[in-house]
């Protein structure tokens, strides 16, 4: 897998509000099919790859964040609608 690239700290929020009022999600991949999945928490390995961790149909899964394009709730009412992840990386 190529060298982690931290996603921009201003959209950490919205995967925090999204683990924080379990929203499930439309997780739209960069490579692969799209997953819906309930949004659980956010784990950060040693060497500091983050990734959001989900609950879906086949179970509990890791997604990379630099691996995401976009994140949309499926929760009516939630607080933010689809937010763009690609591209919006952290200068290293």
């Amino acid at each position: 897998m190529n060298a982690y690239r931290p996603l921009n700290c201003d959209l950490h929020d919205y995967l925090e509000i999204a683990c924080m009022h379990d929203y499930r999600l439309l997780i739209e991949r960069l490579e692969g099919p799209s997953v819906e999945a309930r949004a659980l928490t956010t784990r950060t390995t040693a060497s500091k790859e983050e990734f959001l961790v989900v609950q879906g149909d086949t179970g509990q899964q890791e997604l990379r964040l630099d691996r995401l394009l976009a994140i949309t709730p499926l929760n009516t009412g939630a607080s933010f609608g689809r937010i763009v992840l690609a591209d919006s990386y952290c200068a290293v």
